[in-house]
């Protein structure tokens, strides 16, 4: 099955992603713009590739033409998503991407006519952005149908890829939460609370996560903030960020902070793929004060992306689609996230 594209399969997660593909029996065409890794990838797990830039309009389009999906692992997506989707929509091509920018949700959401009447699906957010929060989200409401308020918070232990840090330094100069269904910016970092992950209360802090977009599009619920807990070692960090977030704003110190991370990070080994874990917490609320609250615990941040984004595409392929753009639990329900092996849904009362 060679009708559809890894593009930016020269990525960390791309790459991860690819080789889960062959290996569960799929052939991607591998596609982006380092021709040296792409190339190389492609004669490893024999599947034919193709290099294209994304400013390369004609060349897009002739790479995406004929293919039925194309799963992009490109990031920064703010920065990358918008000719891809619009390739798409010109191609008839449905659009998957491992997102967790706010930004890039509510431009693919913009875009919701144009797809349904293209016939194409535009679904964001394929991997741990957003797919296990997304689920627990729908869970949640469907708990408490009443509820205005939605908070959620995760843990997710290990380190991280390079692509990975350099979307979060573009997400750091702000902070955004939902509020009466409207996006709010609001100061970085601004917000301290605890949440209980298994093992007692834990610090975390507030992140313009795209939960704060996605979840209200598949809720509905109005007020929507977002968590991540703050490991013991990364406090005195937090503290020092926030004090030097002023400068993270100057062009010259972000491409400053993109060139060392592109050259420090590597992402998690396979031993901490397979044995680490990742829990989210969520909590919705009513205008009474009655409150349901639920976890959701599976594998590692990225070996779960690997998981979710192969299962949607599957999906897809399958012809399992409606055109327009979906969020994951939206489109698929709060049990997709269960089709994974290892993941659980845990109700813990109120």
């Amino acid at each position: 099955m060679n009708d559809w594209i890894i593009y930016g399969a020269n990525g960390y997660t791309g790459t991860l992603i690819a080789r889960a593909a062959v290996a569960a029996g799929l052939r991607p065409r591998l596609a982006g713009r380092n021709a040296e890794v792409i190339a190389a990838l492609a004669q490893e797990l024999n599947v034919p590739f193709t290099i294209c830039r994304l400013d390369d309009r004609d060349g897009l389009r002739n790479t995406l033409r004929g293919a039925q999906l194309v799963l992009h692992c490109a990031g920064p997506f703010q920065e990358t998503s918008s000719p891809m989707i619009d390739t798409c929509l010109s191609t008839g091509v449905h659009y998957l991407d491992i997102t967790g920018e706010i930004s890039v949700f509510e431009a693919a959401a913009a875009y919701d006519g144009v797809a349904k009447q293209t016939g194409i699906m535009l679904m964001p957010g394929v991997g741990f952005d957003i797919v296990p929060s997304d689920c627990l989200a729908a869970h949640l409401a469907r708990r408490l149908p009443t509820a205005t308020t939605l908070i959620l918070a995760f843990r997710a232990l290990g380190s991280i890829s390079r692509g990975t840090a350099i979307t979060m330094l573009t997400m750091a100069a702000t902070g955004c939460e939902r509020r009466n269904g409207r996006l709010i910016r609001t100061p970085p970092l601004s917000e301290v609370r605890t949440f209980d992950f298994g093992r007692g209360p834990q610090p975390c802090v507030s992140i313009p996560w795209g939960d704060v977009a996605t979840a209200y599009y598949t809720t509905g619920i109005p007020n929507i903030k977002v968590f991540v807990a703050i490991p013991r070692r990364a406090r005195y960090w937090l503290g020092l960020g926030r004090r030097l977030l002023p400068m993270i704003k100057l062009p010259v110190i972000r491409q400053g902070l993109r060139w060392l991370l592109a050259r420090t990070l590597y992402g998690p080994d396979l031993t901490s793929r397979t044995h680490g874990r990742s829990t989210i917490v969520g909590e919705a609320s009513e205008l009474s004060g009655r409150r349901v609250i639920s976890r959701l615990d599976g594998p590692e941040g990225y070996t779960l992306t690997v998981q979710t984004a192969l299962l949607i595409v599957q999906k897809v392929l399958n012809g399992n689609v409606t055109p327009g753009f979906h969020t994951p639990a939206g489109l698929y329900g709060s049990n997709l996230i269960t089709e994974i092996p290892d993941v659980v849904i845990r109700d813990m009362g109120d």
